[in-house]
């Protein structure tokens, strides 16, 4: 007797063998996004701590460049009462490799990433231009001081009624600490940048930058290391050229006393030892470090008295890709 079921269809080994194939494609697809998700995660982690290892190497390179201008500027002080553009100090360093500033016994351990190191900076003297910080005194503007600021705003082709919103800002602002503590009141700037906290726009700031400086106190400016402009605007009665022309006069032969200086400029023009001065103890010391494609900067503000250098703040621009 014939059974009455019929027969099974051929063609369910072939769909199980399709679904059974479908189901693996799919696990070894989800396998391989798994494993390279993981070997991403895994890159991306020793990708920061590279980036990490690297800024903490750029750190403590241009920290140690800093105490190197320090030691630099103790041995100045030692050798002249004075200061002027002519010492070792006001000489920039070029890029170089960090492996020449090395003895040979000392860069044999690190030699691969020395070589790929390089180095600049320079010492800038602070006193040379025009301190911001005069144009209060006492907690009152200072009106010779801001007829300079004035002078000055107006070479640089900036209203000079700035320069009177700028002192009464910074009056309103407060004295600084004092230098032996360091750092600023809440609200006193302490760097250039900081003055857009008082009105300044970012390009109004980079005109000034380079003919003023934001220091801790006030302080006397150095005839031996000021541009043309700052003694121009400084020096009432000295006109620009006249200005121009003993600059020029100066970088031949610096001067060693006040007394030389006035002859230099001439008997109309008053020197009060207060207000000028040809000695220096604020400079400004940037290390500029390269590696690979990585570029890092550190400025930092030091203050030397007598023969003891300190620092009164330091700042670290990120390395940038």
């Amino acid at each position: 007797m014939r059974s009455r079921h019929p027969p099974q269809c051929s063609w369910r080994p072939a769909a199980q063998l399709g679904a059974a194939l479908l189901s693996a494609l799919l696990l070894m697809t989800l396998v391989a996004s798994l494993a390279a998700s993981a070997l991403w995660q895994q890159w991306r982690i020793a990708e920061i701590e590279h980036n990490e290892r690297s800024r903490q190497q750029a750190h403590w390179i241009l920290q140690g460049a800093s105490d190197w201008a320090r030691l630099i500027l103790i041995e100045d002080i030692r050798s002249a009462g004075t200061d002027d553009l002519r010492e070792p100090w006001a000489m920039p360093l070029q890029e170089a490799r960090l492996s020449s500033f090395l003895a040979s016994g000392a860069k044999a351990s690190g030699d691969d990433f020395l070589q790929g190191v390089f180095l600049s900076g320079r010492i800038e003297d602070m006193q040379g231009r025009f301190n911001l910080r005069n144009l209060v005194d006492q907690g009152r503007i200072s009106q010779p001081d801001l007829q300079s600021a004035q002078r000055l705003f107006d070479l640089l082709d900036l209203p000079d009624s700035l320069a009177a919103e700028l002192a009464q800002r910074l009056s309103q602002a407060g004295p600084p600490d004092s230098p032996s503590q360091g750092g600023p009141t809440a609200f006193s700037p302490q760097r250039l940048e900081h003055l857009v906290w008082l009105g300044l726009s970012a390009q109004q700031i980079q005109r000034l930058a380079p003919h003023i400086s934001l220091l801790p106190e006030r302080t006397a400016l150095n005839l031996n290391t000021a541009s043309a402009e700052v003694l121009h605007a400084s020096l009432a009665g000295l006109s620009l050229g006249d200005a121009r022309r003993v600059v020029q006069e100066r970088e031949l032969r610096p001067w060693k006393e006040l007394t030389q200086a006035q002859s230099a400029l001439g008997p109309s023009i008053r020197l009060p030892p207060e207000r000028f001065a040809l000695a220096s103890k604020y400079f400004r010391v940037t290390g500029m470090l390269r590696q690979e494609d990585r570029r890092s900067t550190q400025q930092a503000l030091l203050r030397r008295q007598g023969l003891e250098v300190g620092v009164v703040w330091r700042h670290n621009q990120e390395p940038l890709p």
